[in-house]
């Protein structure tokens, strides 16, 4: 099955966005480690690492699901 340009650009998205979220992720955990920041604010940039890795979760699905009806 052919794979259009709209879903080659979405996969790169997801690549980019699961990469730059992890990335920033382990950064904000040694920083805020280095930093000795509370608990409750280390818990938000969790939930931002969450909801990043969540939408490429349900980006990639998309872009599956997509390709299974072609």
């Amino acid at each position: 099955m052919a794979v259009g340009p709209d879903d080659t650009r979405q996969a790169r998205q997801v690549a980019l966005v699961i990469a730059a979220t992890g990335l920033m992720w382990i950064g904000a955990q040694i920083l805020g480690g280095w930093l000795g920041l509370p608990a409750r604010i280390v818990l938000l940039f969790d939930l931002a690492a969450l909801a990043g890795f969540s939408w490429a979760l349900v980006t990639t699905w998309r872009i599956w699901r997509r390709r299974q009806g072609k």
